[in-house]
């Protein structure tokens, strides 16, 4: 007889025993020793197959096989005939269950293995194969069957409310496994785990676990890890959770750079909330009472359009979320100037700071040049006809010669004095000299002041002056005997001297 065949799906390998091992021996207790080979152990998955091998071993080839059953125990105290070979009948299968996922492999009693398909969680069992043979009696080899289920590995989180009570955060399960699945959370907050496992009406295990902790808003994001442990996976299953942590808002006012200037048209305050769930009510409000006309709201985000004194107040932005509400406020100061000028203001202000004091040092060079000149032009003035005189060394004799009296001693003239020049020209500055006193040339002398009050308080005297200047002849000299009057025809000069207005040089 040939080996028995394995069925056409068979576990992996390292599921089985080996083979040595795998087949019981059942020896008769008479004449020769009768053998029935089985498997150990068989372990399947659900809604697949697997093949239940048997073999009659006859030592001496005299015993009469007449049945050969397969009985099913799920429990124990529970027997079930799921096929039977007979053969002159042929093949039965009286269990319902099994008909139509059970056959037969091979068409003889000598081996009577037989194939399950569409396996199911409660075909676990044992199954026994059962030789009714003759003289023999009875001999059976007996299989563990041992289904297999893989879990249904989830996690999720549970949204929880920030507080100070201990709350499930994070679930995590593995469903319908057979054998039952191990649970272990990795985690970097604070908190621990609960377990707890229920078993299924066809044999598997379902074990459930859930994370605790009192959560805080700073929970919210932070990560915790499921760890599942089964001996049907391949490898470990994880799984990463982010918490979510529900808490009320909080909010602050940004943007305020202490630099609203009258005029300036880009301030703006943005109103920046915190919160689980984000917080979709938004609300801008005054401290003065309602929003100026200059200030539009859009959302979290408040702008001034163009700076006055209106926004010189307190704003207060206030938030809301199903937790509750948060608000900040924030003053704001307006000033008159600018406090930062741009590169183009600065470069202006150079520029024409520039051009100012060029226009400066030119005026400033425009006067010290014409004074220049004037003082120039006055000394050439002076030169030509002004008021000094220089009488050189010519003699002018007074009348009656030197010596005659006190008033007529004789003079000299020198050519290069300014005050040298015609008597209608001397008069002529003399008219000018009492209009507007000027200083006396370095030659000059003074006249007595008697003499000079006397000059200017003589509307006679100014009368025949007046003549003199138009172009008359001067009229005579007074006499008195031998003495020449010289009151009011004389004229002081700087060197001393006197000369008279009327005298005739040589």
């Amino acid at each position: 007889m040939g080996l028995l065949r394995t069925s056409a799906r068979r576990p992996p390998a390292r599921r089985l025993l080996p083979l040595a091992a795998a087949w019981l021996l059942v020896a008769g207790r008479g004449v020769g020793a009768q053998r029935v080979r089985v498997d150990d152990e068989l372990e399947a998955y659900p809604d697949e197959s697997v093949d239940l091998r048997c073999q009659f071993v006859d030592g001496g080839g005299k015993t009469k096989l007449n049945q050969v059953s397969w009985i099913w125990e799920p429990a124990e105290g529970q027997r079930d005939n799921i096929a039977v070979y007979h053969p002159v009948y042929g093949q039965s299968f009286p269990n319902l269950s099994f008909k139509d996922r059970v056959v037969f492999l091979h068409n003889n009693p000598e081996n009577p293995s037989i194939r399950i398909s569409r396996l199911r969680m409660s075909d676990a069992g044992r199954f026994t194969c059962e030789y009714a043979t003759y003289p023999l009696g009875n001999k059976q080899g007996t299989t563990t069957l041992v289904m297999l289920a893989k879990p249904k590995n989830s996690a999720n989180v549970v949204t929880a409310q920030a507080g100070t009570k201990a709350a499930v955060v994070a679930q995590c399960q593995a469903a319908d496994a057979k054998p039952a699945a191990t649970i272990r959370w990795l985690a970097s907050v604070g908190g621990d785990h609960t377990t707890s496992s229920s078993d299924g009406p066809d044999g598997t295990v379902t074990v459930r676990s859930e994370y605790r902790l009192a959560p805080t808003p700073a929970d919210h994001g932070r990560e915790v890890t499921c760890v599942v442990d089964q001996r049907t996976q391949d490898k470990t299953w994880t799984q990463i959770l982010r918490l979510s942590v529900e808490y009320p808002p909080s909010v602050s006012i940004q943007g305020y750079d202490h630099n609203w200037y009258v005029g300036r048209s880009d301030a703006a305050l943005v109103c920046t909330a915190d919160g689980n769930p984000q917080p979709t009510a938004v609300t801008w409000t005054a401290a003065s009472g309602p929003l100026p006309d200059s200030v539009r709201v859009d959302g979290n985000k408040l702008t001034v359009r163009k700076v006055d004194d209106a926004v010189n107040t307190t704003f207060i932005c206030e938030v809301q979320n199903k937790h509750g509400a948060a608000k900040d406020q924030i003053t704001t100061l307006v000033v008159e100037a600018l406090e930062e000028q741009s590169s183009t203001g600065v470069v202006a202000g150079a520029v024409i700071g520039s051009l100012l004091a060029l226009l400066l040092v030119a005026a400033l060079v425009a006067v010290l040049v014409t004074h220049a000149r004037r003082r120039r032009g006055a000394d050439t003035a002076a030169g030509a006809g002004g008021d000094r005189v220089d009488y050189g060394n010519k003699a002018r004799l007074l009348f009656g010669g030197e010596g005659k009296n006190n008033n007529g001693p004789a003079c000299t003239y020198r050519d290069g004095c300014d005050n040298a020049g015609t008597l209608t020209e001397k008069a002529e500055r003399f008219q000018r000299h009492r209009r507007r006193p000027a200083k006396p040339c370095a030659h000059d002398v003074l006249l007595d002041q008697a003499e000079r009050r006397k000059f200017d308080d003589s509307p006679e005297e100014d009368e025949r002056y007046d003549r003199f200047q138009g172009g008359k002849a001067l009229p005579p000299a007074y006499r008195g005997g031998d003495d020449v009057y010289l009151g009011d025809d004389m004229e002081s000069q700087r060197d001393g001297s006197v000369i008279s207005r009327t005298a005739i040089y040589v």
